[in-house]
């Protein structure tokens, strides 16, 4: 690490410990050639999911906007938004521990579904119905008809 002062790239790490809630490790350094001390900060790299849409276009993964979609899901249930941002903690977990940089809004919206059917049931029919885009009120009771029967 790089003297601010001096500019020599010697120095020894006095004291570490984490910071904001362990996201980062703040580290007291002393430079080995003139002494004096500073700190830096280690944080996490983390590399933005790209999300691929139906159309094939392509934008970052936002947290924010599955998030909405969600909530639109989950209107006048009784579900917290703790519990919705657990959920996503776990889906973007999910995304981020598999070796891909890329993820289909498919992957998300299958995700979501699977998460949904275990918090809530008819949230889960109310985000299946728009995510898979029933076409009558026979494709929606065969959904229904899966979730009766497990």
């Amino acid at each position: 690490m790089k003297c601010p002062f001096c500019g020599t790239e010697d120095s020894k790490v006095i004291d570490s410990r984490p910071t904001d809630e362990g996201e980062r490790i703040r580290r007291r350094r002393e430079c080995l050639n003139c002494a004096k001390r500073f700190t830096t900060y280690e944080i996490i790299e983390s590399l933005p999911i790209i999300v691929i849409k139906k159309d094939k276009s392509r934008e970052t993964f936002d947290r924010d906007k599955l998030l909405n979609g969600i909530l639109r899901a989950c209107d006048k249930r009784q579900i917290s938004i703790n519990t919705l941002d657990n959920m996503i903690d776990e889906i973007e977990a999910t995304i981020q521990n598999s070796l891909d940089r890329e993820v289909t809004s498919v992957k998300i919206g299958e995700l979501v579904m699977e998460k949904l059917k275990d918090i809530d049931e008819v949230a889960y029919v109310r985000f299946a119905s728009v995510y898979r885009q029933f076409k009558d009120i026979t494709t929606f009771m065969e959904e229904l008809n899966k979730l009766i029967q497990k």
